[in-house]
């Protein structure tokens, strides 16, 4: 490796942060250099002094790099072997792992103004009473949705070591010198760190859909279900009264099956059998720890009828208890819940109870005799009044049900048109349905819904695909059955193009039982807007699909209608401007054709991690989205590395879930906003800078011909593909066309090569033909701009052409290649001048130095890792099997990811 490094850092100028405002130095906060240090250790004491000095003399060059010197960091990679690559690899991905612990610690994610008392106070400033937050609060829904979409590289047992590191350094920050176990908290630390030294990083087997649903699990179990129902204690000490559950959890992990054809029947039913086994687990410990606190006696105490009632019903008629109720009661509880859990986990709890009773059946009963014990103690209004651990109980039930979060179906449109298809012409309806055009369509499938005759026979042989797709819908309907009719409300038609696509879904419902005409579906399609064409046709669609009467009548006994915006293959299809202002665009129309329409609408953001798929803040993001659009109602994906990135603590959690229902509560009740002339005017201006941005932006993805190679050459997404990080194949199809490859990979490839083309490429040419005055002043005065161009600023702080141009000599055709990269570095060169002169700003992130530093703390640590990648791949591409290759390959794709923090 030596000579092709020493080439490689001889081409590379000297660092300028790649544009990032650099007039600071890069300052460590005080864990980065206490986890830093014991890091050192660590690689010391079990990779040797020479791994450790050559991997302190890399570190120690690339930093000096980045704050202006000229030292080359050639000598140190070339020193190193296979192994120590693969070592030195590791240790960089641990300190940026390390790095972003710190960060999320010291409250860097944290945004200004990002919690709901900080909202309220806003709202009241602005003129805006409690009474209109309570009313807002009342029809309110606010959902992140966990989703299996494969960016997190790391394994679950990483994400562990690196949040018992966080459990220990909050004891340590409350001056504790040891553990509850007698453990000192440092050595605490630095063995968990060198448990993360020897683990190995990489999956060696792909996942399957039931370890995502564990993943889903255990956050449930360890983060919300603690996190949630102590926000709740903080919001109703702000708002001055108890708020209704407006803040739930939904899952897609086990119901999406768009591409996936490992989601079966099956796993349905085990994504919820094991949600129940969670949540009534922490219910039963829960019961468990209040029959140990509430040892109040009836002789000291008086209780209501109700409570008695339930004490006497509860079975339990042991004489130490006779005097206290609340215990007894407890006990029937106990075995209620006992009983519940047999029933849909399908095995005896770890702790079971003598007394035999039958279980609940819903989660209402549930929550009922919680109330009862509550209503009781409070009836003094005395100290016991307050929530405590039987209020945070409550709170609990009411939010996760039985099911643990609700979980949503989800499916191609193209699969439902087969299966209707197959199944009509077995029943000897319509043998031709795909050839009908959409009005005959729509007319079929509306006599059809009106008819209680079901379609699917046991006669009839039908193909795997009708079979699978049958099977799941029944398994919705034994989960409403089991679990209540929360478990299962959302069915999202992916790649939804017409009325018929939302038909199709309800004759589908229909066979299971799920629809019964006359009535309205027990589960409601959502459309699905991916692309920019699709975006556009969304209100049409929509204004056609309420126009048909029942539709709009289905919605309103529901209470609304939801549509799904998708921001991911609208961004790889039209860029990243055009994607951000078509969705905004047919958000706003939407608005019109549902207040037309006089049926409330609720949005569905399905926002990735990385900015080229919609990432970036989520109070941000809400904020700016147009008036009118949110109204308390909001659900939003929460994908891949995102997951344990926002929810991997509890602390972060809360932060995060704070951010979101202040900006819904912001986004839905600040009059703040543009005033409608003003609005015109920005959209007007919007509407030519995107047009501007998609014509560059598809004259180089779509209309050059040698891209396509020069896209698949550059970048590692070939190697990318062989990452075990999710259980969904890499292509939709066997086509290498840009158009049929999935989002996610598009991203996380450009990302690794420092291009990050998908979060800018376009904009430069758009906003260097515009007037700089008046974007200056949209992006002032806009909360959508402002967004949108703080997403652009972050994503070309952490690109790098000097980096880029080193993946571009992978390239078979140098010629062709230079000529598309020259295109790529002038575009990226105009993006960020015309930037910098529309916020006023000398140097990239200026206006935001948290962010800035945390970038300039990284930056030293990924080139390295660059280098190393680039040399690896280019020995892999020629052929050279050593094992050690690959899994360098895969190591450093690892390790970029996790320093980048939102690559995919």
């Amino acid at each position: 490796m030596a000579g092709e490094l020493g080439r490689l850092t001889r081409l590379l100028p000297q660092r300028s942060m790649a544009g990032v405002n650099d007039s600071a130095p890069i300052a460590q906060n005080p864990d980065i250099r206490f986890l830093g240090r014991l890091l050192g250790d660590v690689i010391r004491h079990y990779g040797g002094d020479a791994l450790y000095a050559r991997t302190e003399a890399i570190r120690s060059a690339s930093v000096e790099r980045h704050r202006g010197s000229d030292r080359p960091l050639g000598a140190g990679l070339e020193a190193l072997s296979l192994d120590e690559t693969l070592a030195f690899v590791r240790g960089f991905m641990l300190f940026s792992m390390l790095a972003n612990l710190a960060e999320d610690r010291q409250g860097i994610a944290a945004e200004p103004g990002a919690d709901v008392p900080q909202a309220l106070a806003r709202l009241r400033a602005a003129g805006v009473d409690d009474a209109a937050v309570t009313q807002l609060l009342d029809e309110a829904l606010i959902t992140p949705v966990l989703t299996a979409h494969p960016t997190e590289v790391r394994r679950k047992s990483m994400i562990d070591h690196r949040n018992r590191i966080s459990e220990l350094m909050q004891l340590r920050d409350r001056g504790l010198a040891e553990t509850a176990e007698g453990d000192p908290i440092e050595a605490a630390i630095a063995r968990q760190i060198a448990l993360l030294w020897q683990t190995r990083p990489l999956r060696r087997e792909r996942l399957f859909v039931a370890d995502e649903v564990d993943t889903v699990r255990d956050y449930v179990a360890d983060v919300f279900l603690p996190t949630l129902p102590a926000l709740y204690a903080r919001w109703e000490r702000a708002l001055g009264k108890r708020p209704p559950a407006f803040l739930k959890l939904g899952s897609w992990v086990g119901g999406d099956r768009d591409g996936n054809p490992y989601v079966t029947a099956e796993t349905l039913h085990m994504a919820f059998a094991r949600g129940a086994e969670t949540v009534l687990g922490h219910y039963l410990e829960g019961v468990h720890a209040l029959g140990a606190e509430l040892s109040v006696s009836t002789e000291l105490a008086p209780v209501t009828p109700q409570l008695a009632a339930l004490a006497d019903a509860s079975g339990d008629d042991a004489p130490a208890r006779a005097d206290e109720p609340y215990r007894r009661a407890l006990s029937g509880i106990y075995a209620r819940l006992a009983a519940t859990y047999a029933e849909l986990v399908g095995r005896a709890p770890p702790r079971s109870s003598p007394i035999t009773a039958p279980r609940y059946p819903d989660c209402e009963a549930l929550r009922a005799d919680l109330k009862a014990l509550a209503k009781s103690l409070g009836a003094d209004g005395g100290v016991l009044a307050s929530g405590g651990a039987l209020g945070r109980l409550i709170r609990a039930v009411e939010l996760f049900g039985f099911q643990g979060s609700t979980l949503d179906l989800r499916q191609n449109s193209a699969v439902h048109e087969r299966v209707v298809g197959e199944l009509l012409r077995a029943a000897g309806i319509e043998a031709g349905y795909a050839a009908l055009d959409e009005a005959a369509r729509v007319a079929l499938l509306r006599r059809e819904l009106a008819s209680p005759r079901l379609l699917a026979t046991p006669l009839a042989d039908y193909s795997a695909e009708t079979e699978s797709e049958l099977a799941i819908l029944r398994a919705a309907a034994a989960a409403h059955a089991r679990y209540g009719r929360r478990a299962i409300t959302t069915y999202i038609v992916s790649m939804a193009k017409s009325v018929s696509d939302l038909l199709e879904v309800q004759l589908l419902l229909k066979e299971a039982g799920l629809y019964r005409p006359g009535e309205p579906p027990a589960i409601m399609a959502v459309p699905l807007f991916e692309t920019i064409d699709d975006l556009a046709a969304a209100p049409a669609i929509m204004r056609d699909w309420l126009a048909l009467g029942e539709t709009a009548d289905w919605a309103r006994q529901r209470g609304r209608q939801e549509v799904m915006l998708g921001y991911s293959d609208s961004n790889k299809d039209g860029g990243y401007l055009t994607s951000v202002w078509s969705l905004h665009r047919a958000s706003e129309a939407l608005r019109d054709v549902f207040a037309a329409a006089r049926v409330p609408m609720q949005l569905f953001h399905g926002r990735g991690g990385a900015v080229g798929r919609g990432g970036g803040s989520s109070f941000a993001a809400i904020l700016g989205q147009p008036p009118g659009t949110v109204q308390g109602r909001i659900r939003i994906t929460e994908q891949g590395e995102v997951i344990a990135g926002k929810y991997g603590t509890r602390e972060s959690a809360a932060t995060n879930l704070e951010a979101i229902a202040a900006a819904t509560l912001l986004a839905s009740l600040d009059p703040a906003a543009p005033a409608p002339a003003e609005a015109a005017r920005f959209g007007a201006a919007m509407d030519a800078l995107s047009a501007r941005a998609f014509d560059a932006y598809r004259a180089l993805v779509y209309a050059d011909p040698g891209f396509r190679a020069f896209f698949r050459q550059v970048t590692p997404i070939a190697e990318i593909a062989t990452l075990k990080i999710g259980s969904r194949p890499a292509s939709r199809t066997r086509s290498d066309a840009i158009e049929d490859l999935r989002a996610i990979p598009w991203v996380f490839s450009w990302a690794q090569a420092r291009v990050m083309l998908p979060g800018w490429y376009g904009i430069g040419t758009a906003l260097a033909g515009g007037d700089h005055g008046l974007l200056a002043e949209m992006a002032r005065a806009w909360p959508f701009l402002r967004a949108t161009l703080g997403n652009l600023e972050m994503v070309l702080a952490k690109s790098d052409m000097a980096i880029a141009a080193r993946y571009v000599a992978l390239a078979e055709d140098q010629a062709a290649a230079q000529t598309i990269f020259g295109r790529i570095r002038d575009e990226w060169q105009r993006t960020r001048d015309a930037l910098l002169r529309i916020t006023g700003q000398a140097g990239l992130l200026e206006h935001s130095p948290a962010l800035a530093q945390s970038i300039r703390l990284r930056l030293p640590y990924i080139e390295p890792l660059n280098l190393l990648q680039i040399e690896l791949l280019k020995r892999h591409r020629g052929g050279e099997d050593d094992p050690r290759i690959a899994e360098g390959i895969q190591l450093s794709i690892n390790a970029i990811a996790t320093a980048l923090r939102n690559s995919g």
